[in-house]
């Protein structure tokens, strides 16, 4: 006898990226940062007493929303630390989508925004991305017209690293009568040169939320630790009410805070990162393989259609090597991987097998 809910039942789990337990694996699949934490991480948790663990954590982490609100120019009660981006997306859905009613998003996207809505009970949008990955002109009028009182979206876009402007960012949260969440998981790799900073928008918008993750940027995604910005009172409810208690640890504020103070350190990683995103970049297109701009720590890279291996045939021949990348079976992205910005070595590694993978191909 099956005693889960009905939509539970029917729906689809989320599929994480390989997580391979070799001893040195080249991992361009899951978007981590190729560098390692800041060193004063690695002193917070040396230094950590573990006597403390027998009590409770601070519960709403106010030292570090402390912190965050001072770096985005905001009041504490503007933030909210969470388990991970994920928990924030889930708290958000939980708070403010009905079951029964949509979620608005764009397709293809973080393929857990459907997950989520599926356990809320909740459907998806279904907006597809114009082929240049910029959002239909009528894109907050169908949220509108469907109902929708929440919408997601990654900001850089995933999978194509393109980012949307401040002025459309707004543009759009004017529009919609519910919810926008920015989903800015990759921020922290766009090019300073841009300006970009969508923070200031909230002075003057009462339904953006701001979503922000210490996985990539700060080399963190095995902490798992979060946070969401937005006005006090669009904060309060999630806060208060839909979140877990105690849902952040002890050693993830510590270590948290520990990362945000070393932000020269950070700062040369996101670098790091970049300059090796124009590399990679430019070596794949060498190769024929053509990506976008990205403002991400990953491309999309396309796998032209006169080419004896398919996306699907040169993912599986890389993972073969030891060298994993991602693949996805969905429309738009068929004909193209997803690679992480690896390491200069993990990258080059890469640009060779890909070469010799499709000379022997052609033979």
């Amino acid at each position: 006898m099956s005693y889960e809910r009905t939509n539970i039942r029917d729906m689809a789990g989320y599929l994480w990226g390989e997580q391979p337990q070799d001893a040195d694996p080249c991992k361009l699949n899951t978007n981590e940062n190729p560098y390692p934490p800041s060193p004063q991480v690695a002193a917070a948790l040396r230094a950590f007493d573990a006597a403390t663990l027998r009590t409770y954590p601070q519960p709403t982490a106010d030292a570090l929303r402390t912190k965050l609100a001072e770096r985005h120019g905001l009041d504490r009660d503007s933030v909210l630390i969470t388990n991970g981006g994920d928990e924030a997306l889930r708290l958000a859905i939980t708070t403010f989508v009905a079951p029964g009613t949509p979620l608005g998003c764009a397709h293809p996207s973080y393929s857990l925004y459907p997950v989520l809505a599926g356990i809320q009970d909740a459907s998806v949008l279904p907006v597809h991305y114009n082929d240049a990955w910029t959002l239909p002109k009528d894109f907050a009028a169908q949220a509108n017209a469907a109902g929708a009182r929440l919408t997601c979206l990654v900001n850089p876009h995933a999978p194509s690293g393109r980012l949307m402007g401040v002025e459309q960012s707004a543009e759009l949260a004017a529009a919609l009568n519910g919810v926008l969440l920015l989903d800015e998981a990759y921020a922290d790799f766009i090019d300073p040169s841009l300006g970009y900073d969508s923070a200031p928008l909230l002075r003057d918008f009462d339904n953006l939320l701001i979503l922000r993750s210490f996985s990539k940027g700060y080399s963190l995604a095995g902490l798992r630790l979060g946070y969401l910005l937005g006005q006090p009172a669009l904060i309060a409810p999630l806060l208060t009410k839909t979140r877990d208690s105690y849902n952040v640890d002890a050693i993830s504020q510590a270590l948290g805070l520990a990362a945000l103070q070393d932000a020269a350190y950070a700062e040369d990683a996101w670098a790091k990162v970049r300059q090796e995103r124009e590399r990679l970049r430019d070596g794949l297109a060498q190769l024929g393989l053509h990506a976008p701009p990205s403002q991400a720590n990953f491309l999309l890279a396309s796998v032209p259609g006169h080419a004896r291996l398919s996306a699907g045939d040169l993912y599986a021949a890389l993972r073969a090597q030891g060298i994993l990348v991602r693949h996805f079976n969905a429309s738009k992205l068929r004909d193209k991987l997803r690679i992480s910005v690896g390491t200069p070595e993990q990258n080059q590694r890469l640009l060779e097998a890909i070469k010799g993978l499709l000379s022997d191909a052609s033979r």
